[in-house]
């Protein structure tokens, strides 16, 4: 066994309370490297004249990626405390792994050998808000949605998508025109509303916040957007606002008095100023959002700053009951900052929903004490590259999923938030060259995942468009010019996702093949009450695989509603596919 590629570790993604009496243990070994693993475990106090007392349960393999197998075991502690190691087997070589390395023998003598999880306080549980679990999210891009009210439009408004879109130009998006259309909404069977930024801002976009206590009026007043929300919940949608707290926009009054006072400025250690003057041109001598002079990065390690944004975070939730906050740029503000954010956020209302915004690795603002949850990008490229690009094949996608499942916990995936396209990311069709057949796979593959599913708006009638701003087109409502058939696919597949818990989020999922020759994959999902299983074709030629269910089973196939015989071979049309319920 390849000793180096061995590794845990007794915390993050490795070690970790799934609840208050459940422990979830993993341990990484080089692929195909190892053939059995077991748990070592004991409390650390219970000794007999042998020495220390411990049991073995045996590991299963829940994944593997390009490198390296994944074991799991959950174990539930009696006294909730646990010196633990592993023993690995491979032929007829057998080697113990603990904290302070190999041996030939398991020792007994010193629990110290052994990793520690030394207690499991319920206070370090993972806890996501439960109903994050059943959502399927819509995003919002609100200048671009609907224009419900012509009276408040932005001076030099469009008419309703009559050109494409550009950086600078307006169409009079608001909540009036979402309103008119939540029963649109409810029948897409949608549960959550993600926005992008609603307060007074310069830009179409409004990342840019000149006030974060105003909502800007090209979108409505205050008690158009209470009734939006309330009309929202009426309907059984939640609501989730953004919060650019990284950067302020150019226009932003503390910053505007920097610029007009300067060294005199009482807001002058608000931001991140590098010397005096302080100048926006040719190059700004301030920190700000990458190099955009318009977006200067805040200071959230001032106490002025953070009390003002945090009183923002407390105020949208206790005046207008929004349900969640997505942070951006999350990964550039402080910890410290977003630990009293959630302290604050969770003492007005405790299962509000924390997304940060973060394109990398996230497990140091995953442990309990920051959000709840990141956007899923890693999840996001992945599927997009094999079924939107058909840029690498099935053993690789699996590989790249299998990845994405283990770093972080289980209760962490549970509500991660999966989005294929957004406002920042050319649309997904446009991705696909227009191939609405590999899409279709992709939004299957999506709906049928685990995590929290994001669809941008528009995507569900085949909207199409490039980069930013070519992917923030105006929603378009012509029933003529949408894809009905493709809106009814989309439809169908969370209905489906919404009668079976196994197509939900606390379901196991499980490659079972992943085939390069015929680029199609085989998963499972799998819950309390029932086993599905999806076979999905990746090809543009029809093919011919074996059954991947026993013949002793009986089979409904949940897509076309019947009962189907067992055949030993499953045909699979050109980017078809086949979801099957397995009655054992």
């Amino acid at each position: 066994m390849q000793l180096e590629s061995i590794y845990h570790r007794p915390k993050d993604n490795y070690a970790y309370a799934y609840n208050e009496n459940t422990l979830h243990i993993r341990l990484r070994t080089k692929r195909n490297d190892v053939e059995q693993v077991s748990l070592l475990y004991g409390d650390p106090y219970m000794w007999n004249k042998q020495g220390w007392v411990f049991t073995y349960k045996e590991m299963h393999l829940s994944g593997s990626d390009a490198l390296f197998d994944y074991w799991f075991v959950d174990v539930s502690p009696e006294f909730r405390r646990m010196r633990y190691g592993f023993e690995l087997k491979s032929g007829n070589e057998a080697i113990y792994f603990g904290e302070k390395g190999f041996f030939a023998e398991a020792p007994f003598d010193d629990v110290a050998y052994y990793f520690c999880f030394p207690f499991l306080n319920q206070a370090d549980v993972f806890l996501a808000p439960d109903w994050v679990k059943e959502t399927v999210w819509y995003q919002i891009f609100p200048e671009r949605f609907a224009n419900g009210d012509a009276s408040i439009n932005p001076k030099g408004a469009l008419p309703w998508g009559s050109t494409e879109p550009q950086n600078d130009n307006f169409f009079g998006g608001d909540f009036e025109g979402i309103i008119q259309n939540i029963d649109y909404l409810v029948e897409l069977g949608i549960t959550g509303l993600y926005f992008t930024p609603i307060f007074k801002a310069y830009s179409n976009h409004k990342y840019d916040t000149i006030d974060y206590m105003e909502i800007d009026p090209q979108f409505g007043d205050k008690a158009t957007f209470k009734r939006m929300v309330d009309i929202c919940h009426q309907n059984g949608i939640r609501v989730m606002l953004d919060a650019v707290f990284n950067h302020s926009g150019f226009y932003f009054e503390p910053f505007q008095d920097v610029l007009q006072n300067q060294e005199r400025s009482q807001y002058k250690d608000w931001f991140h100023l590098r010397e005096f003057p302080v100048q926006s041109t040719p190059v700004p001598n301030y920190d700000t959002f990458a190099f955009t002079e318009q977006m200067p990065k805040l200071n959230t390690e001032n106490t002025d700053v953070k009390n003002y944004l945090l009183n923002v975070a407390k105020y949208w939730i206790e005046e207008f009951d929004i349900d969640g906050w997505r942070l951006d740029v999350a990964n550039e503000v402080d910890h410290a900052f977003w630990r009293e954010f959630r302290k604050t956020v969770k003492a007005v209302k405790p299962d509000a929903y924390i997304l940060g915004e973060i394109w990398h690795d996230a497990m140091p603002w995953l442990g309990g004490d920051q959000f709840d949850a990141v956007m899923n990008y890693p999840f996001t490229q992945g599927a997009l590259d094999f079924f939107a690009k058909g840029k690498i094949d099935a053993e690789e996608f699996k590989n790249v999923l299998m990845s994405v499942i283990h770093s972080y916990p289980k209760n962490v995936n549970e509500v991660a938030f999966n989005l294929l396209g957004s406002h920042d990311t050319p649309r997904i069709l446009t991705i696909a060259n227009e191939n609405k057949d590999r899409i279709k796979l992709l939004l299957l593959f999506q709906l049928s995942f685990t995590g929290t599913p994001c669809i941008y708006y528009g995507d569900e009638i085949g909207m199409t468009g490039g980069q930013d701003p070519g992917c923030r087109k105006c929603m378009i409502w012509d029933k003529k010019k949408q894809d009905q058939e493709f809106l009814t696919y989309v439809k169908k597949l969370i209905r489906l996702r919404k009668d079976h818990p196994a197509l939900r989020t606390e379901a196991e999922f499980r490659f079972i093949e992943a085939d390069n020759k015929k680029n199609y994959i085989v998963y499972e999902r799998q819950s309390e009450e029932e086993t599905i299983l999806f076979s999905l074709n990746n090809n543009d030629e029809e093919i011919r695989i074996p059954s991947p269910v026993e013949k002793s089973h009986k089979i409904n196939d949940l897509w076309n509603g019947q009962r189907i015989e067992n055949d030993t071979e499953l045909v699979l049309p050109p980017f078809g596919f086949a979801i099957w319920k397995i009655n054992k």
